[in-house]
């Protein structure tokens, strides 16, 4: 095993029993799950219309799990204070349609959450240049947000590798992050190619009829096998 690594897992409450979040979140954290996902979309940006801060800051003080914030909206800007203050621990806004990405960058680090730029499907990484440095975490998108339960797209996997790279040759820190179609066989393709955060959903957390533990231990064991693999590799 490549203890050196770590990978993460962030369930996604987009795809949760909304009927249930807090028993939901207390199952997650049970099962060793890290991180939470909050997909915030506000219809126009993306094709549909889910979590705001006033549900983060209603479970906050109940977990102490990381509370992961993707602002999926027009005018990201005008949410950051909002996620900021419900206890987001990180970040994440958009490359597309926001010009002023480095300021806002800089108002979530400001804030005390870790900042983060996300990347659609078609999106270069290299749109990333400038800002790299600044970056907590990069989010590569392997589907087109706004819905969960779509597959996984191969480019993300090259667009990480290509991330990975220039992490290592720069000597940054950034962590990698991918959100989309993930599922125990696509989750060992993410992690060989350098994810270190993964964002599950429906094809892999929140499987109708299967225990929250179950699926969880089913993507660990895809991770620790793409982890052994990279061993094999480098030996």
């Amino acid at each position: 095993m490549n203890s050196e690594r770590k990978v993460k897992l962030a369930p996604s409450l987009i795809a949760a029993d909304w009927s249930r979040p807090l028993d939901v979140i207390n199952e997650l954290a049970q099962a060793g799950c890290e991180w939470l996902h909050w997909d915030a979309m506000d219809g126009h940006f993306v094709p549909n219309l889910t979590l705001g801060p006033m549900f983060l800051a209603a479970l906050r003080p109940h977990s102490e799990l990381h509370f992961d914030a993707h602002l999926m909206l027009e005018n990201s800007g005008d949410y950051i204070d909002g996620f900021l203050e419900a206890g987001a621990d990180s970040i994440s806004v958009h490359v597309e349609g926001n010009p002023h990405l480095h300021r806002l960058i800089g108002r979530i680090k400001e804030g005390g959450a870790l900042a983060g730029a996300v990347l659609n499907p078609a999106t270069p990484v290299e749109l990333l240049d400038a800002i790299l440095p600044e970056l907590d975490y990069v989010l590569v998108m392997s589907v087109n947000p706004g819905f969960s339960g779509q597959k996984f797209l191969p480019v993300a996997a090259d667009k990480m590798a290509k991330l990975r790279r220039m992490r290592d040759e720069q000597n940054l820190q950034f962590l990698i992050q991918v959100d989309g179609g993930m599922s125990p066989e696509t989750a060992r393709v993410a992690v060989r190619a350098g994810a270190d955060v993964l964002v599950c959903g429906a094809s892999s957390v929140f499987i109708a009829g299967q225990p929250l533990t179950q699926s969880v231990h089913a993507m660990r064991q895809a991770i620790e096998a793409a982890l052994q693999d990279e061993v094999e590799v480098t030996r």
